[in-house]
């Protein structure tokens, strides 16, 4: 019989990958608009740290010896993939924004549904980006 009650010594900690075209690039795209810092570092894969924590994965598209190709490159990047990120201090984060001229979907708004704030972004690959926060 499966128990579906959670175990409190299980933890999930979900850190995305996203594959990039460039991505010494990207990482510092991603650290100045969440206030991050490179936990890697190199032009094949990066790790972007906020508190210790690995918020984001960066990789190219043609991956390394020791995983192969992660995307195929005649397919674009990003078509329906989100990444959000909930934030501390969205205020913040909004002024970090303007200074790196961050390409803006949505400027700040109150999502009426979601009970937040929100800003929505693209990152140099495309990647639809939002930040959160009340």
């Amino acid at each position: 019989m499966t128990n579906n009650t959670p175990s409190h010594s299980r933890r999930v900690r979900p850190q995305p990958m996203l594959v990039v075209a460039d991505v010494p690039a990207t990482s510092r795209w991603y650290q100045q608009v969440l206030g991050a810092v490179s936990g890697h570092g190199g032009p094949e894969y990066e790790q972007v740290l906020v508190d210790d924590d690995i918020v984001l994965q960066l990789h190219t598209r043609d991956g390394d010896s020791e995983h192969g190709p992660l995307a195929t490159p005649e397919v674009p990047v990003g078509n329906g993939v989100a990444a959000w990120f909930e934030v501390d201090d969205l205020d913040a984060a909004n002024d970090r924004i303007a200074e790196s001229r961050a390409h803006v979907e949505w400027p700040l708004h109150v999502n009426d549904l979601a009970h937040h704030r929100e800003i929505w972004l693209r990152d140099p690959d495309d990647f639809r980006v939002i930040l959160s926060g009340k």
